[in-house]
């Protein structure tokens, strides 16, 4: 049976592929997009902290091994819009010196082999499509840009701007998060509209109210609404992709769809599943011209797996925190280094706030110890949340393998010295700001045992370079080896700084839509 053919598949409706379809949805040209999940339901109990954290019943259920043997549930969501339907919105670009080689204590982060020029206008393109809100030249460490944020920042609440008074005092450069929402602009000042009447469970929970932007509410729906040449197929699991004999052309993409086994073809195949599941599929799909997976004739797919060096931080402080929306502040000063330390240590981020069932899904002994009298719905009120990401490097030995049965993710720490300095910076600054504090540390993902089930900031596993020996991608992010397979998640990153990846991996799928819709003859509308 011959398979039904279009222009381009895009396999994953996350920010990377859903980008890279919106754009080329413009050009005319068939497009199909293989979503594995379904259109993530919307109700109340997506606001629900025990529901999302402590039952964590929109994270995938599938099992996962670690080295050691030990199973756990990997951090993943399959929905349409992907890993961004629980995203905090923060949208940074990385860093210019990110894209250089930088020495850290424990290694080095190897340079891009594109620089930061390159990604710019996409980058720009990016603010403007997913609607992010900032104030340029307040963070010290940004890099250049020729434009403004398209929108104005999120105004601190009152006890978050008295927070950023008091770095401001001890000669730090605090700034607004870069953020990407769905705001009204009333008296010049951001505001949550009508319909994002939730702003509590922002960071981290499904959005019922569509006032996130996710991939899903920027990317997918309106293009589905605006091209009738784009098809959207849900829970359709890309169970591998076939090749012609000579090994360098995808014929066909198998998928299992309700139980029951469908086959497509296009002249163009994108895949965009995460970096995890994308080095997955590649894995999956090996055959006698590939016989350690897919274009992994370097032997580098799945290896160099990245997730930044990550914390959640909750401060408990003797003054209650009234603050409904608090996600709107950061700290880069130690971004690259500190006056007792040569070395990068990362970045300081806050968090929406915690919320009671998160307090008493830990129930850690040193919270109750420190304040006995409090409930847990008392205790959310004195707390501000911190995110805490110090850089990841790569190393091959950090990897995701497939044995044919099952799935095994290796991952040793690094880096972790600027880590350990970074959170005692925090303790320092809240001391010195009037903020005493408790410092307490949360899980990534409660009732997970083990860290390598917090997958949120996944890259690596398919660096792009120069050198098919060495590397997986071309630096149009096409497979060195299959001539029409390209990647469009954050598997292609060489290093991964220290800021959020998603606008990266935004800016890059932009991108590499321009390069694809050369190949197809066709030009792609830019994003106003």
């Amino acid at each position: 049976m011959t398979p039904e053919h279009y222009d381009l598949i895009v396999i994953g409706s996350g920010p990377g592929g859903a980008s890279l379809a919106y754009k080329l949805a413009s050009t005319g040209k068939r497009i199909l997009m293989l979503e594995r999940g379904d259109y993530l339901p919307r109700s109340r109990e997506n606001w629900d902290a025990k529901t999302v954290f402590v039952d964590a019943t929109y994270q995938a259920k599938e099992i996962w091994y670690g080295a050691d043997g030990r199973s756990f549930h990997p951090g993943l969501h399959y929905y349409v819009g992907g890993n961004s339907k629980v995203y905090g919105s923060a949208l940074f670009r990385l860093r210019e010196r990110d894209f250089d080689e930088l020495q850290h204590k424990d290694g080095i982060s190897p340079a891009w082999p594109i620089r930061y020029d390159a990604f710019a206008p996409y980058y720009a393109e990016a603010e403007r499509l997913f609607h992010v809100h900032g104030e340029r030249g307040e963070d010290p460490t940004e890099p250049p840009s020729r434009t403004p944020y398209p929108f104005p920042p999120v105004t601190h609440a009152p006890r978050i701007q008295e927070l950023n008074d008091g770095l401001l005092d001890l000669g730090l450069h605090p700034f607004h998060l870069p953020l990407g929402i769905l705001l009204d602009e009333r008296d010049g000042k951001p505001t949550p509209t009508s319909t994002c009447i939730r702003c509590d469970t922002f960071d981290g929970f499904p959005c019922a109210t569509n006032g996130k932007a996710d991939a899903q509410v920027i990317c997918v729906d309106p293009a589905l609404a605006d091209y009738p040449n784009l098809t959207l197929r849900t829970n359709a699991y890309v169970s591998k992709l076939e090749t012609d004999p000579s090994g360098k052309k995808v014929t066909r993409v198998h998928v299992t769809r309700k139980g029951q086994h469908e086959a497509f073809s296009a002249d163009i195949v994108v895949v965009a599943c995460g970096a995890l599941s994308s080095a997955l599929l590649l894995l999956r799909s090996a055959n006698d011209r590939h016989p350690n997976g897919l274009a992994n004739g370097s032997c580098q797919v799945g290896r160099n797996y990245m997730r930044h060096n990550q914390s959640v931080l909750m401060a408990l402080t003797r003054k209650p925190i009234d603050v409904i929306f608090q996600k709107t502040l950061a700290v880069s000063d130690y971004y690259f280094g500190a006056d007792d330390w040569e070395y990068p240590l990362g970045l300081i981020q806050m968090l929406a706030k915690t919320h009671p069932a998160q307090i008493r899904g830990e129930a850690l002994p040193a919270w109750l110890e420190w304040m006995p009298s409090l409930p847990f719905e008392q205790m959310a009120r004195h707390s501000m949340g911190f995110w805490l990401s110090s850089e990841d490097l790569p190393r091959p030995e950090n990897r995701i393998m497939y044995d044919g049965e099952k799935v095994v993710l290796d991952l040793h720490e690094n880096n972790m010295e600027a880590h350990h300095r970074l959170k005692k910076k925090l303790e320092h600054l809240l001391s010195n700001t009037g903020f005493h504090s408790v410092l307490l540390e949360q899980s990534l993902y409660l009732g997970k045992d083990i860290p390598i089930a917090g997958t949120a900031h996944q890259a690596g596993t398919a660096r792009f370079g120069l050198d098919p020996a060495s590397s997986v991608l071309d630096l149009d992010c096409r497979t060195h080896e299959v001539d029409n397979l390209y990647l469009a998640d954050a598997s292609f990153f060489p290093s991964i700084g220290a800021v959020n990846p998603t606008l990266t991996i935004i800016a890059n799928a932009l991108r590499i839509a321009e390069r694809i819709g050369e190949r197809l003859g066709a030009k792609p509308a830019p994003i106003a």
